[in-house]
């Protein structure tokens, strides 16, 4: 049923506003004036989601919310006809409420649940489809549901600690750049009448001096300059490819590609397991599982392991020839391969995977913040050593 959002007056003259279920505008003013409202403004409740939608896009953490709730009606016995229409009823963001919408309306065309929700233009990777798939062909949808949402749940924390590992050496840098220009524009320039005598200054001395008028004198430019500078890395890191580039080059240093490389290779195996579990057959999983790799030459890599498999070999040993993986994670693979459990051993790996990633991440963080303090301190001493070096020549001039 349609939802209105009004305004209106109550008999005491105090306006509030609300949102109300009508078939109708009319029909809505009717209820509103039997409640005893006088009605100031009524509007279309999804005119207005429509356009809270267009100011704020869907994010991850939203998806993540719907699927577990619709995975929990699932798994509780609720059909999934009476699921999605609750989801599409709900006060989840817009662009949520309108896809499981459009899904509520294809089901009752007879449509399966797997192929509307990969029409409904949610930000799902494959493997949530595929999954679905799989549990409408073995009657655990709900299940299911249950492993894509924890999967994404899984690779939704990983991105946030890789973006709060950033942040303190964000903060430690920007607090550095914003002590340097103040530095540069009030205390370098009251050393200005220095410059006379440049010819006798030591060679720190004039350039702390010199650099500090200039920034003095440009300063307007060179903030248009930076701020320009920012907005084209920002518009070239939006380009998947670039982004792609980075990612590869940044797996191949030491101390941050081995960190990127296991949480890489933690989401793999997670995401096998999953669609093992689910009865998803093993070439098929390991196609979508490899699509979720974000890491360049590791998707090449888990490429030719996939067409090695398709060839005839034993998964443990295409793992082994195409060294994708440590000896721990082969041999795990080859004892699932074996006892028929390859599942469990994967999330077992992706376990040990994980854990190490995390420890990586710790040891990374160690480093970054000593480096970024001696880079800080580095800039801002030099300029101080600078002005001292300009105090002292003054006064061996002054003698």
């Amino acid at each position: 049923m349609p939802k209105f959002k009004y305004e209106a007056l109550n008999s005491a003259g105090q306006s509030f506003s609300g949102v109300i279920r009508a078939l109708g505008e009319r029909d809505a003013m009717r209820v509103l004036e039997r409640r005893g409202l006088a009605v100031v403004a009524l509007k279309s409740g999804e005119a207005s989601a429509a356009g809270s939608g267009r100011r704020r896009r869907v994010q991850s953490v939203d998806v993540i919310l719907s699927i577990q709730e619709l995975a929990t009606m699932l798994t509780s016995g609720v059909t999934v006809a009476d699921a999605v229409g609750s989801q599409a009823a709900s006060a989840h963001h817009p662009g949520i409420t309108l896809a499981f919408t459009t899904m509520a309306r294809d089901l009752q065309r007879g449509e399966a649940f797997s192929v509307t929700l990969a029409r409904s233009g949610l930000p799902l990777p494959e493997y949530v489809v595929q999954l679905a798939k799989a549990g409408e062909l073995t009657g655990e949808l709900g299940r299911a549901l249950t492993d894509a949402a924890r999967q994404l749940e899984y690779e939704q924390q990983l991105r946030n600690e890789m973006r709060n590992a950033l942040i303190y050496p964000t903060v430690l840098v920007l607090a550095g750049a914003g002590a340097v220009a103040m530095m540069f524009l009030f205390v370098v320039p009251k050393f200005a009448s220095l410059l006379k005598h440049s010819a006798d200054l030591p060679f720190l001395a004039w350039a702390v001096l010199g650099l500090g008028m200039w920034t003095r004198s440009h300063f307007g430019a060179l903030v248009l300059t930076v701020g320009l500078a920012v907005a084209a890395l920002t518009f070239t890191l939006r380009r998947p490819q670039v982004r792609r580039d980075l990612v590869d080059r940044a797996a191949r240093l030491p101390l941050v590609g081995a960190w990127l490389v296991e949480a890489d290779t933690s989401r793999w195996a997670k995401v096998l397991a999953a669609l093992l579990a689910n009865r998803v057959p093993l070439m098929r999983a390991l196609e979508l599982a490899q699509a979720g790799l974000q890491i360049p030459h590791r998707f090449a890599r888990m490429g030719e392991v996939t067409r090695a498999v398709r060839g005839g070999s034993a998964l443990a040993d295409a793992l082994e020839d195409h060294e994708a993986l440590t000896p721990t994670g082969y041999n795990l693979v080859r004892v699932g391969e074996r006892s028929g459990k390859l599942a469990g051993m994967l999330l077992s790996l992706a376990s040990l995977y994980e854990e190490s990633g995390r420890n990586r991440m710790k040891k990374l963080l160690i480093l970054i913040e000593p480096i970024a303090i001696l880079l800080i301190g580095s800039v801002i001493g030099t300029i101080i050593l600078g002005v001292i070096l300009a105090i002292t020549s003054a006064n061996d001039l002054a003698i």
